[in-house]
Formats: structure tokens, sequence, C-alpha cells
């Protein structure tokens, strides 16, 4: 490349990055607005976060589009190709974890009428924590920080322990009457789909330790 390709394929970089972290921050608020569906059970809202989930599916298209161009257009090689690669990546990692939100959300439609058996505690921490991990593996991607990526192990593991403690909370409030047994199952899956949230913000920060040294690492054991 010479210096005013290799500038202009500098700026194309860039405007994916910003696209990405355009993603990440809609897709952040997602989850935010369905674990706020899910404690208040509000159909309204809930339905809201399953009707804005398109417009996810169209920034990942868009994303892989730009992606794709670049490819083709420049021609990069090696850690280049690997940035490029890795924002593509990004962006199915981002509609996964939106999918997961809308999932949320039906389970708040699913429950909404009734009463929380009890107000929601563990959940919504495991839901602050996974936006936090999603924002650090976006931070690292556009850093090219190993250090910030790796750090995302720790949170995982921090999520898995509100995942076990919340489970036992729901099992130990289990009992004979159907109607409790159902709705506290379906807090079960609201917590696994969060828990799934941090497996893709920890999957991102294993593709960013890839993109920068070109060496895979598992980080989510």
């Amino acid at each position: 490349m010479n210096l005013d390709t290799r500038s202009n394929f500098h700026n194309a970089v860039e405007d994916l990055q910003n696209e990405l972290l355009g993603m990440g921050k809609l897709v952040e608020q997602q989850i935010s607005r369905a674990v706020k569906a899910l404690a208040l059970l509000d159909e309204s809202l809930a339905k809201q976060i399953i009707g804005d989930d398109d417009r996810i599916d169209e920034k990942m298209l868009e994303i892989e589009e730009a992606c794709l161009k670049l490819i083709a257009l420049q021609q990069p090689m090696a850690v280049d190709l690997r940035t490029i690669g890795m924002a593509m990546k990004i962006s199915i990692d981002l509609e996964r974890i939106a999918d997961h939100a809308v999932d949320i959300a039906k389970v708040a439609a699913r429950l909404s009428g009734e009463e929380l058996v009890k107000p929601l505690e563990i959940i919504p921490q495991m839901a602050e924590l996974v936006r936090e991990m999603l924002r650090e593996s976006l931070a690292a991607y556009t850093e090219r920080s190993i250090h910030r990526a790796a750090a995302l192990a720790e949170k995982d593991d921090e999520v898995d322990k509100l995942y076990s403690a919340v489970m036992n909370e729901i099992i130990g409030l289990m009992g004979e009457e159907f109607a409790r047994n159902r709705q506290l199952t379906q807090l079960m899956l609201a917590a696994h789909f969060l828990e799934r949230v941090g497996d893709h913000a920890t999957n991102i920060g294993e593709g960013v330790i890839y993109m920068v040294t070109g060496k895979r690492k598992d980080l989510n054991i």
C-alpha cells in the first residue's frame, strides 16, 4: 500500500470501529431495558425491546458488508486482516447478545400480569456486570489491549458465581405450587441468558488477543 492508500485504510478501520461501538451501545441498552422489563414485568417495554431487535440485525449486516468491502478493495495482510475479521466476529457476537436481551424480554412478557415471588436482586447484578464486560471487550478491541481482554476472564468468573447463587436461590424458593414454580423456572432462564452474554463478551476478548498476537488463548476455563 502507498501512503495515501494506507491512510484511507486506517480511516476506514476507524469508521468500522466507531460503527461497532455504536452497535455495542445499542446492545447494552437492550440488556438494560430487558432486565428492567423483567424487574417490573412490563409487557409494553418487553414488546418494544423485541421490536427493536431488527435494528441490531441491520447494524450487523452493515458492518459485515463494510468488512467484506475493505478486504476486497484493500487486500490487507496479516494483522490488518485479523483486525477486519475480528470486527466481523464482534458484530456477530453483539447480535447474539442482543438476541439474549430479546430472550429476557420474552420472559418478562410471559410473566406480565403476575407478581414476582420476590424482588429481583442477583439478576440485576449479573446484568450490570455483563454490561461492564461488554464495554470492556469493545474497549480492548479499539485499544488493541491484551491486558483488558485478559481481564475479562476474572469478570466472567464473577458472573458464573452470581449465576450459581441465583440458581441456588431459585431452587430454594420452589415448592409445590405450579404457578410459582413456573415463574421461578422462567427466572432461571433469564439468568442463563445473562450468563451467556458474559460468555460472548469473553469470546470477544479471546478474539482480541488473537488479533493482536496471532495466538489463541482460552479465557473461558
